[in-house]
């Protein structure tokens, strides 16, 4: 016999068992005694907890800050109060031209067309060439370039 008739045999033979029920039926198989559930439930006993202190929340967050006076409610019991941001950073002015003529030329589309304003051809121009130029400029000032600070692996920790 050659191999490939071997292999001929060997796939008719799972065709022809194809439709075949499995010699052990899964009723038949017996349940294991260990999956098996008692007769009662076990009982538990509850006790009542000792009177343990926990510390809040609030006291956490105030944690090694000085403490501002402030008057608690009981409405306002249980909420934290988070620290206020810090200020933003400072930008120069060509970011702030930058930004503005990012969204100053499409804002001024719009509000001529849905006021119905009939646009001279350079101010429409001057418009799109403002979105395009904010937008060139706010990418090339990215600084998507090697850290200037030395080696940086990408980790931040």
């Amino acid at each position: 016999m050659t191999p490939q008739s071997d292999e001929d045999e060997v796939w008719r033979q799972i065709v022809a068992s194809f439709n075949d029920t499995s010699e052990l039926d899964s009723a038949d198989q017996p349940w294991p005694d260990s999956e098996n559930l008692p007769a009662e439930p076990p009982r538990r006993v509850v006790k009542a907890p000792e009177e343990v202190r926990h510390p809040l929340p609030e006291e956490f967050a105030t944690l090694g800050q000085e403490s501002e006076p402030e008057a608690a409610t009981e409405d306002d019991e249980g909420h934290y109060v988070p620290p206020p941001p810090p200020p933003l950073p400072k930008t120069d002015t060509a970011t702030k031209l930058a930004w503005l003529a990012l969204f100053g030329g499409p804002a001024y589309l719009l509000l001529s067309a849905a006021l119905g304003w009939r646009l001279q051809g350079w101010m429409l121009f001057t418009a799109v060439a403002a979105f395009i130029g904010g937008f060139v400029a706010l990418v090339v000032r990215m600084g998507d370039g090697p850290p200037t600070d030395g080696w940086d692996d990408g980790a931040v920790v």
